[in-house]
């Protein structure tokens, strides 16, 4: 081939070349001017699930209508223990409306930046016994007089250096943990102290109290059984340790002849009541992508039995339905527990991880209904850290009550999930709130019980 043609013959090459980069680029030019699909519906920000306000309407699904059978209203006197275990548990106590607050005490220390108060209050033989953030224990009259304070700080600990706890109630004698590692029990009309025993580890967690024995929770990863005449030890069960912790522990719940601890690696552990041999173990474990709050596994939602079955929850976007008897998992729920989880009525009512009051089936936890509750407490842009706390739910006086940090009380209907009363709090609740004597009790963040009528 010449000089010349081979010349040409590149020539056209190049032509070729570039004519097909030409035809390239019109095919993805014709591609970028494709028309963008634009889902239908309102825009919301990714946050907007915790910022709804607590006036929006519930959530409707085909069932939203559905009723429900409430056991009746009983006047119960006592809440002296958590009501997960059956035997200490009044499904509907008595409550009448509208609320309103009938005296304010302080009963010690408030919520702080380093310390907090975890400890519901519990009612017996007509006194109300309540654990502020560090560790005064107050026993407080039904009238509001306060009947005696007791400091349960052990010997050679320095006051702040731990928080939370936990009460239980058993004939004349009430029983304390706190986050020193420590449980105590207290005589019930003096405050003098009876015993004291060191768990070795935080011991936030709150006490079950049945037959001879104490069950609690240590350093969530240890179960502990302790004999209530001396403290002593009777045996431990261990679970699996997690780094990540939430401040207190569920009560254990006694069902069956089984004790059922809940750690905080999200283990459920069932063990014989008397002996402490393992039956079974179950899990409550999952994650809502997306939120930092699924990197914790603690059981949150309290475990709650009735009859054959054990209902939990955590705030990482599960609650679970086990077999109280062999730990089988009958359903699990996509929604998570932040703290009280309660079946009533062939129904699952709860706060989720995400800020809603919720109705769940009981017999396949499908969700019923959803009303938003108080979100983030600074919803500008960049703020968005802190969440208002959400104690409860509980049934008395035939609604639904959720006690929130916000400054309110909030009663729902059960059926719909109506707000139908709203109550002031003024310095917001750091509790949930329980019933007895046909009045609610609950602790503010300030350090005060608050009684309402």
């Amino acid at each position: 081939m010449t000089e010349h043609g081979a010349t040409k013959g590149r020539s056209f090459a190049r032509k070729k070349f570039v004519l097909g980069l030409g035809v390239v680029s019109l095919t993805l030019l014709g591609a970028c001017e494709e028309r963008e699909f634009i889902l239908p519906g309102p825009r919301e920000d990714v946050s907007s699930v915790l910022t709804q306000s607590d006036t929006d309407a519930p959530e409707a699904t085909a069932d939203a209508a559905r009723g429900i059978q409430l056991p009746g209203q009983v006047a119960n006197a006592d809440a002296a223990q958590s009501f997960g275990t059956q035997a200490f548990r009044t499904d509907h106590p008595s409550l009448g409306k509208p609320l309103r607050q009938i005296f304010a005490v302080d009963i010690g220390e408030g919520d702080s930046r380093k310390h907090r108060i975890v400890a519901d209050p519990v009612v017996s033989g007509g006194r109300i016994f309540t654990l502020d953030a560090q560790t005064t224990v107050t026993a407080v009259s039904t009238s509001g007089a306060v009947l005696w304070q007791r400091d349960v700080l052990p010997d050679g600990a320095e006051e702040g250096d731990a928080t939370g706890g936990g009460l239980a109630a058993d004939g004349n004698v009430v029983y304390v943990s706190t986050g020193f590692g420590a449980l105590t029990a207290l005589d019930a009309t003096t405050g003098n102290i009876i015993w004291v025993q060191d768990l070795e580890a935080t011991g936030s967690g709150r006490p079950t109290v049945f037959g001879d024995l104490i069950y609690i929770m240590a350093g969530d990863d240890t179960g502990w059984a302790l004999n209530k005449s001396d403290g002593r030890l009777a045996w431990q069960v261990t679970g699996s340790d997690s780094p990540t912790n939430v401040l207190g522990a569920p009560a254990p719940v006694v069902v069956a002849g089984l004790t059922v601890f809940s750690f905080g690696s999200g283990e459920m552990q069932a063990v014989f009541s008397k002996g402490g041999l393992r039956r079974w173990d179950a899990s409550v474990l999952g994650e809502r992508k997306g939120r930092a709050l699924s990197k914790y596994d603690d059981v949150t939602g309290r475990p709650i039995a009735v009859g054959n079955v054990i209902y939990a929850g955590n705030q990482s976007g599960r609650t679970v339905a086990v077999n109280a008897r062999s730990g089988a998992r009958i359903w699990t729920a996509n929604e998570g527990a932040v703290d009280t989880v309660l079946p009533v009525g062939g129904s699952v009512f709860l706060v989720s991880d995400r800020n809603e009051l919720l109705r769940l089936d009981a017999s396949n936890g499908a969700r019923i209904w959803g009303t938003s509750l108080p979100g983030f407490v600074d919803v500008k842009q960049g703020r968005q850290a802190e969440v208002y706390a959400q104690h409860g739910p509980i049934l008395a006086g035939g609604r639904l009550i959720v006690a929130s940090s916000d400054g309110l009380m909030r009663s729902f209907d059960p059926v719909s999930g109506t707000l139908v009363e709203a109550t002031e709090v003024p310095n917001g609740a750091s509790t949930a709130p329980v019933v007895a004597g046909q009045t609610l009790y609950l602790v503010d963040r300030k350090g005060q019980l608050v009684a309402y009528r």
